[in-house]
């Protein structure tokens, strides 16, 4: 492929090309993360087709959801070195491969490797580029821009959920995992429009091949003049230097807490999702109606990353990002903690409605949150750790709600740990930023202030004595 060449900007352009990324940010989000959701609809039909428990069910979910988050950081790399477009584009062709060999499955153990490795890593190497690209083109609509990005998510389910219900009922849950392939190879189409931009702060970090060659020439100790997002020949020491240089921010203590708090936030946000259809199914709701809860969480979601975006860009809130996202992730746990009590279908409503709207706000806060830790121009890399971390949460959370189901026999303690789990989350932060707050607070500052006294000699001279007293000011 021809290296295109790169137009330097001082800060993110906030427009222009930068909606266009916006778009195709918007339906790399269906195809990954609606899709994801829309799994949950073929978790009865993989139960009775394969004769299987809740638990052993639940691992493909769990797998699609690890292998995503566990292999962004794959992706990360695959855009920082050679570029967005390709990695989307092959992360379109590799999800919807396993998509079409999952509708050939002959048992679970076969779903678990192409429904959830190989689908997993096509939708990883897709979906934290496509949210990093967003913030290159945004600074001042960060928020918003995010928000119309991330509700691809909820769109998707709202519309999708319907749809695939529909198509296993006409096709079999063959038929719909094929169709689903086919659609979701729309993420090559979604790669083609990330057009590449450079940043002032990144040709700092990363210079550009002509200025590289330049400082190569002039010394070979700047090691870091061999950095660059974009694919270049560099030696293993080199190589290596740059890949430290791009993780320098896991040192900060506030990404680390950040990155605690990612932890129980992904096991707390994963089981409603995966059993909120099973759930509603074993209350007696019937099966169009239950695909119905989905596609009302989904658009209600929609909701949540447009309104939370364009409210946290205005002015009066934009300092309070951080306390918006915490309340947010509060109040999705406590919606948790009431769902065992809610029984049917009308009651069932208020809580997709709750509970969505909720879980888009925190999502398109995310990104947002992450680069003010971390800085644009490690966003990329910073978002492939987040998404990481996200992975063995997502990986253990729904087999463990669903050991809990069978061990029970109701759907109580999955739904309450996973609501205490999102609350301890909110409650880790808020503890952080208040200790900050308090080592933030102005100490007495020793500050040297000169005294001077007079002497009068018994020959009428008078000389002058400075005497420095330490006073606290």
């Amino acid at each position: 492929m021809t290296q295109e060449k790169r137009s330097l900007h001082k800060l993110p352009p906030d427009g222009g090309w930068g909606w266009m990324i916006v778009i195709g940010c918007f339906f790399v989000t269906v195809c990954t993360r609606a899709v994801t959701r829309c799994i949950s609809i073929f978790f009865v039909e993989f139960q009775s087709y394969f004769a299987q428990d809740y638990a052993r069910t639940a691992w493909i979910h769990s797998i699609v959801d690890c292998s995503t988050m566990l292999c962004a950081p794959i992706g990360s790399y695959v855009s920082n070195h050679f570029s967005c477009q390709v990695g989307i584009i092959l992360g379109g062709v590799l999800a919807s491969t396993g998509l079409v060999l999952s509708s050939f499955a002959t048992s679970l153990e076969y779903l678990y490797l192409t429904l959830g490795v190989l689908t997993g890593l096509g939708f990883a190497l897709c979906y934290s580029p496509a949210i990093a690209m967003v913030g290159k083109y945004f600074e001042k609509r960060k928020a918003l821009a995010y928000g119309i990005a991330m509700s691809g998510s909820g769109i998707g389910t709202f519309f999708l959920a319907p749809v695939v219900q529909l198509l296993i009922e006409q096709f079999s849950w063959r038929g719909a995992l094929l169709i689903l392939g086919g659609f979701v190879s729309n993420l090559c189409v979604c790669g083609a429009l990330m057009r590449p931009i450079t940043l002032k702060e990144d040709s700092l970090r990363y210079p550009l091949k002509g200025e590289q060659m330049e400082n190569e020439a002039n010394t070979s100790t700047q090691l870091d003049s061999s950095c660059s997002p974009l694919c270049q020949d560099c030696s293993h020491k080199r190589l290596c230097y740059c890949t430290t240089k791009e993780y320098s921010f896991l040192l900060k203590p506030k990404f680390v807490i950040l990155a605690v708090s990612f932890l129980f936030l992904a096991y707390g946000c994963s089981p409603p999702f995966v059993y909120l259809v099973p759930y509603a199914l074993s209350m007696g709701v019937s099966h169009q109606e239950a695909a119905f809860l989905m596609s009302i969480l989904g658009i209600i979601d929609i909701v949540g990353n447009i309104t939370f975006g364009w409210v946290t860009d205005r002015r009066f809130l934009k300092k309070h990002r951080y306390c918006c996202y915490l309340i947010a992730v509060g109040l999705d746990g406590l919606c948790c903690l009431f769902l065992p009590f809610l029984t049917r279908f009308q009651l069932l409503v208020p809580f997709s409605v709750m509970f969505g709207y909720f879980d888009g706000a925190y999502v398109a806060l995310i990104p947002v949150i992450t680069g003010d830790v971390v800085g644009t121009s490690n966003l990329s890399s910073a978002l492939g750790v987040v998404f990481f971390l996200h992975a063995v949460p997502y990986l253990v959370s729904p087999p463990i709600a669903g050991w809990l189901v069978d061990t029970t026999g109701d759907y109580t303690a999955a739904f309450l740990l996973s609501g205490f789990s999102m609350i301890f989350c909110a409650v880790l932060l808020g503890l952080a930023k208040m200790i900050r707050r308090i080592k933030k607070k102005p100490q007495p500052v020793a500050v040297a202030t000169s005294d001077i006294k007079q002497e009068i000699w018994t020959n009428g001279d008078v000389s002058c004595v400075n005497t420095i007293n330490q006073k606290e000011v």
